[in-house]
């Protein structure tokens, strides 16, 4: 039997790998940006109080996306009351299709990160930055000594080179 903190630092090393993906499976089912940071902190709460059930050699992703599918539903009742929300078969199916895409959406995020690496620092520094909540492209341009129609262009060059490197990569990571 694990001690508990070789089980906590598991858990953390766990959760921590999985975060992104469980937060954007609930972010697809549910409409606001919040209410899904809310869910979020709830699945948080509920996998670390159950974590000593959880098989070792279990997927994580998938227990954390059933636990987040059941605290999505309980949001749905409780918010139903007072609000229009997803009817839950909706929201069932959603979740279903979502799971099932989840391992495309995670090859995908791989293969944004690796085609982001091969690019040189300042042209990804750059592309970080417009990315950026809140950043505005006329000061990006300023700051760059481009004009706003020059950055769009680069931008949208950069774009489709990082979009050809994600098809090589999701070619290259499909099973035979």
């Amino acid at each position: 039997m694990p001690s508990s903190e070789n089980q906590n630092h598991q858990f953390l090393r766990d959760f921590t790998a999985h975060e992104p993906a469980i937060r954007a499976f609930v972010r697809r089912l549910v409409p606001g940006r919040a209410d899904a940071d809310d869910i979020l902190q709830e699945v948080s709460v509920v996998l670390w109080n159950k974590y000593s059930e959880f098989r070792p050699d279990g997927d994580f992703r998938a227990w954390a996306f059933g636990i987040a599918r059941y605290e999505v539903l309980g949001w749905l009742r409780d918010k139903g009351r007072d609000r229009i929300v997803l009817n839950e078969e909706v929201v069932e199916k959603l979740a279903d299709e979502s799971a099932a895409d989840e391992s495309r959406l995670c090859r995908q995020r791989e293969a944004l990160e690796t085609c982001l690496g091969k690019l040189p620092e300042k042209q990804r520094h750059l592309v970080m930055k417009a990315y950026q909540p809140k950043a505005r492209i006329q000061d990006l341009a300023e700051a760059e000594g481009k004009t706003v129609s020059g950055l769009y262009q680069w931008l949208y060059r950069v774009r489709r080179q990082l979009m050809l490197c994600i098809e090589r990569q999701m070619e290259r990571s499909t099973p035979s």
